[in-house]
Parts: structure tokens; C-alpha cells; sequence
């Protein structure tokens, strides 16, 4: 009749050692995805950034081309807004839906060939360009900071001590269909 309780109690003790085990280690990824995260953010932010300063060099080229102004503008803001959120869905979508508008702005220096040679504006151009190639770099760390934890936390026996204290599969940054695949085009 003894025997019975201690064998559950070993049991119970023997599960919750085994469940402390990647206690730290979840952590530590945990804290990479964080970082990972945080680094996409920047980017993407500093994209964002960098948008005025482009728009207010065409400006003063191509005055007539005010509907596009606007319509960066408004991209612009919206990618701002999303890195606030936080939200990775957000911020790919508004990523995206700043393509097109931004496509549009870099073309009109096609039809100003003193644009093209504006040193500002090809100073602006190559910190685009170096800033996508950051995006991309910043979206691979993060996936890849994921794919680490989430196969860490679902192994056991990590599974358990996640459950315990409440560790759950995040969120790949994913790409959104206008944007698969391509980058906008900022060559000339």
C-alpha cells in the first residue's frame, strides 16, 4: 500500500527533473528570436526612414508627379505604423504594399536623366538597395532564430518544461504574395 505513493512521487519528481531539463535553453532562443525580431524591425524601419528623404530629392525634379508622392507617403506610413504594432503579419503585408508605390517613384527617374545624376539621389538609391539587402538578411536571421526554438521546444524532453511554463511555437516572418520573390527595382 506504501508503495504505491512512493512510486507516483518518483515518478512526479522524476518527470519534473526531467521537464527542468532546457529550462535555460529555451530561454536563451527565446532571446534569440527577440533579437532576431528586433534586428527585422530596425530594418524595416530604416526603410521606412529613408523613404522622405527620396521622395522630397524626386520632389524637387518631378513636381507633377504628386500622385505618387502620396501614395509613398501613405505606404511609407503604414510600414511605419506596422513596426510599432509589432505584429510580423503586419509588417510583411505593409512591407509589400510599399513596392509598388516605390517601383513608381524610382522610375520617374527614367524620364529625369539630371535626377539620375543627382549625387543625393544616388546616395539615397545605394542606402535603398543596402537596406533591402538588410531586410533579407534581418527576415533569414529571424526565421532561422524560429526554426531553432520551435524544433528546440517541440523535442523531448523540452516539450515538457515549455508546456510547463507556457513556452509556444512563434511565428515565421513570411513573405506576402506581391512581395515573393522580388525586391523592388532600384537600378537604372
Amino acid at each position: 500500500m506504501m508503495r504505491r505513493p512512493l512510486a507516483v512521487a518518483s515518478a512526479l519528481v522524476l518527470a519534473l527533473t526531467a521537464s527542468g531539463c532546457g529550462y535555460n535553453t529555451i530561454q536563451t532562443l527565446d532571446e534569440q528570436v527577440n533579437q532576431a525580431e528586433g534586428q527585422v524591425k530596425v530594418a524595416l524601419q530604416r526603410r521606412a526612414d529613408l523613404i522622405p528623404n527620396l521622395v522630397e530629392t524626386v520632389k524637387g525634379f518631378a513636381a507633377q508627379e504628386s500622385t505618387v508622392f502620396t501614395a509613398v507617403a501613405e505606404a511609407r506610413s503604414r510600414l511605419a505604423g506596422a513596426v510599432q504594432t509589432g505584429s510580423l503579419a503586419e509588417m510583411a503585408q505593409a512591407n509589400a504594399a510599399l513596392n509598388a508605390p516605390l517601383g513608381r517613384l524610382l522610375a520617374i527617374a527614367e524620364a529625369y536623366p539630371e535626377l539620375k545624376s543627382n549625387a543625393n539621389f544616388l546616395q539615397l538609391q545605394d542606402q535603398l538597395e543596402g537596406t533591402e539587402n538588410r531586410i533579407a538578411v534581418a527576415r533569414q536571421d529571424y526565421n532561422t532564430a524560429v526554426q531553432e526554438y520551435n524544433g528546440y521546444i517541440r523535442r523531448f524532453p523540452y516539450v515538457i518544461t515549455a508546456k510547463i511554463f507556457g513556452n509556444q511555437a512563434r511565428e515565421y516572418f513570411e513573405l506576402t504574395a506581391p512581395e515573393a520573390g522580388e525586391a523592388p527595382q532600384v537600378e537604372f
